[in-house]
């Protein structure tokens, strides 16, 4: 596995996969063809099925110049390697410069064809699944913590950022009122939910007050940090800086918080996905709440098998989640279920923390099972809005 600061990005939303990846491949092409004449690029999958609604032809054309850049929805063919497809062909006094087919795979992350998915140069980590972690913790007397910062060096220098824009994130989605962008004209929630928090506080609610504020900034193409992507941006931040204001965590606590969510977030991109498009929103927001349950658990006081188990009941009771966004845009359902899986991890790390640890099946086995139902599901489920909720 490579390191947790791939896994964190920092950039505009509304989508890792549609907005950050489109835009990160752009900015590649760009800089090896300035001179061009003349863009096309075509897009395939969910790419081709959403890309309007999560602003990928508008952020490519605003990368590689409006008026020199042609998009094209193929929505006839698809690629086995992943249905997220983008070909880049730059021309040069009518004669084409190069054609670049590259692939975005979740959270941002860019893949040639045939690149080995589960790979990178950039590795790290020497063990593959939490069994392996947990054996090799337990024979150096070592906490999870002290095992992220063992192989990712300096990673809380860069995580110093991740906190500070995903306070900023939160900040700004709390002062910011109106109706979002699109044609569903979803009203903005967070401001209200303050409010209300502020009249009557309860966790419960100052963790959907935190999760609405940074989803709904990312509908509205706003900052976000990828955790593990921009559709599910607010779940980790909302437990994260709802514990840090309602029972008074450390922000030290709050960046080993990270590592551990971190952690938690990778070992699922490197044994499954975190593409909505290739295993439905169980590898978005079933992500993301496992990466906040196991943070939780820790701050909890959670041992290494409890942060686990953790993460193992919050990515178990998501398993099969569909992503089906209404319209094509991140909003409906996707903004509500931030809110919902904060409150849900928060509930799987309690409950972790009233057991030994101890428990039937594993993290591993969930992630595992995660990957075969996502291949399962039919591909109108998996971001193209062509069934489910997005049909009604």
């Amino acid at each position: 596995m490579d390191s947790i600061r791939n896994l964190f990005n920092i950039g505009n939303g509304p989508s890792s996969s549609h907005t950050m990846a489109p835009q990160k491949a752009a900015k590649m092409f760009l800089e090896r063809h300035p001179d061009a004449d003349f863009f096309l690029v075509e897009l395939f999958g969910s790419l081709a099925l959403t890309g309007r609604g999560h602003l990928t032809d508008y952020v490519i054309k605003k990368t590689l110049g409006e008026e020199r850049t042609k998009i094209v929805f193929n929505l006839q063919q698809s690629y086995n390697y992943h249905t997220n497809a983008m070909k880049f062909k730059a021309f040069k006094d009518d004669i084409q410069l190069e054609k670049w087919l590259i692939f975005s795979v979740g959270g941002g992350a860019l893949k040639e064809l045939d690149e080995p998915r589960y790979h990178s140069k950039e590795e790290i980590y020497p063990h593959k699944t939490m069994n392996e972690i947990l054996n090799y913790c337990k024979h150096e007397k070592i906490n999870l913590v002290e095992y992220v910062d063992r192989f990712d060096p300096n990673i809380k220098d860069y995580l110093q950022l991740v906190y500070d824009s995903m306070e900023k994130t939160i900040e700004k989605g709390l002062s910011t009122s109106g109706v979002l962008p699109g044609r569903l004209k979803v009203q903005r929630k967070a401001p209200s939910f303050h409010k209300q928090y502020l009249q009557n506080k309860s966790f419960s609610k100052l963790l959907y007050t935190y999760a609405l504020a940074t989803a709904e900034e990312n509908a509205s193409g706003g900052i976000v940090v990828t955790a593990p992507t921009c559709g599910s941006s607010g779940v980790v931040p909302a437990v994260l800086f709802a514990c840090r204001d309602y029972h008074h965590i450390s922000k030290e606590k709050i960046i080993e918080g990270l590592m551990i969510a971190g952690l938690i977030g990778n070992i699922i991109k490197f044994n499954a996905s975190i593409s909505g498009a290739e295993v439905g929103c169980q590898g978005e927001i079933g992500v993301a709440c496992s990466m906040a349950a196991a943070a939780e658990a820790y701050f909890l006081g959670g041992n290494n098998e409890q942060i686990e188990y953790a993460a193992e009941i919050a990515l178990e009771h998501h398993l099969g989640l569909t992503c089906d966004p209404v319209d094509g845009v991140v909003q409906i359902p996707c903004i509500e279920r931030n809110a919902i899986a904060a409150a849900k991890a928060f509930d799987a790390a309690n409950y972790a923390l009233m057991t030994s640890g101890i428990h039937f099946i594993s993290f591993d086995t969930v992630v595992e099972v995660m990957k075969e139902t996502g291949h399962d599901l039919q591909a109108k489920y998996k971001e193209t809005s062509t069934g489910g909720l997005a049909a009604k």
